[in-house]
């Protein structure tokens, strides 16, 4: 009963949120207008800033794990090729095919995965995983780009690319936070506590945000391509991953900060990249819908599994 209530409490306010974001746009509080700001808003100020305060309030020069940061890449790069090789034999259409496998690897790390770690491990933990986003982050940006531009009619200046990824508020926000704690710079306490406020702000905020975008379209149409890239985003993707981990010896923070890595639905930013590169878009809207309205399951059923066998 201790470990089922333990899950309980790290998804619930997570699912709350997103659910009161859902409500305050059916009574009209929220609108297509203020979400649209609202998630411009969290993208280019309150998450970089979150990302920004956790790694400059840890001591990230001692809790680097280059083991772990390797593992993490070899997990995202592994699945990427995996799924370069199966998804083009079971789909033809170019504009599914990218839009698929972006839907699979490509998660809400930024947006879970603090929230997650914090309320599994404490906020001690999330030196580890924070150190992750940042390494993490600008890979999952870089692939989607080469990804949607691979199975694109129209082949991208990739010079814009890489200056597009190097200006992303995320990446910029983690790069400045790594710059500073490894220096070991001590900002004025009146900078420190208005970043802080403000990073305070920024899951809530932006979890409101994703509740109040959540949309149902046509999913009939795709409901095949729905249901593999759900099933194996949520279950078949974690299920692995945490078994590989735990057989090279990861377990509580660094096993979480894994888990917090590939166990969110799909990155919302994902139906964005799809409409700039000419891809399925819709299906890409609905993979982010379907993935973020079951992900608060399958990840507390995951962290009651890995509570009970002592692995968190």
């Amino acid at each position: 009963m201790e470990n089922l209530i333990f899950s309980i409490n790290v998804v619930l306010p997570i699912f709350l949120l997103m659910c009161l974001g859902t409500f305050l746009r059916k009574i009209k509080i929220f609108n297509e207008e203020f979400l649209k700001k609202g998630n411009n808003f969290a993208f280019k100020v309150l998450l970089p800033t979150l990302v920004f305060n956790n790694i400059y309030k840890s001591q990230i020069a001692e809790e680097v794990n280059i083991n772990l940061i390797i593992f993490a890449v070899c997990i995202v790069l592994g699945t990427i090729g995996i799924m370069f090789m199966i998804v083009p034999k079971f789909e033809k259409d170019n504009k599914n095919r990218g839009v698929i496998i972006q839907g699979i690897y490509r998660s809400n790390f930024v947006l879970f995965g603090v929230p997650l770690s914090s309320n599994i491990f404490g906020e001690s933990s999330l030196g580890v995983v924070t150190t992750l986003v940042a390494i993490i982050i600008p890979i999952y940006n870089l692939m989607a780009v080469i990804i949607l531009d691979w199975y694109s009619n129209d082949k991208s200046d990739y010079k814009k690319i890489l200056m597009s990824i190097a200006e992303n508020p995320l990446i910029i926000g983690s790069l400045l936070g790594i710059i500073v704690s490894f220096l070991n710079i001590k900002l004025p306490a009146f900078m420190e506590e208005t970043i802080s406020d403000v990073a305070k702000t920024a899951t809530p905020f932006a979890l409101m945000m994703l509740g109040g975008d959540i949309k149902v379209g046509n999913i009939k149409k795709n409901l095949k391509y729905i249901v593999s890239v759900t099933v194996s985003k949520l279950v078949v993707l974690p299920a692995i991953v945490i078994a590989i981990a735990v057989a090279f010896g990861y377990k509580g923070v660094e096993l979480g900060a894994l888990f917090s890595m590939v166990s969110p639905s799909v990155a919302v930013s994902s139906y964005t990249m799809a409409q700039q590169y000419d891809c399925n878009y819709e299906l890409a809207g609905q993979l982010v819908f379907v993935t973020t309205l079951f992900s608060p399951l399958t990840i507390f059923l995951f962290i009651f599994f890995l509570k009970t066998v002592g692995l968190f």
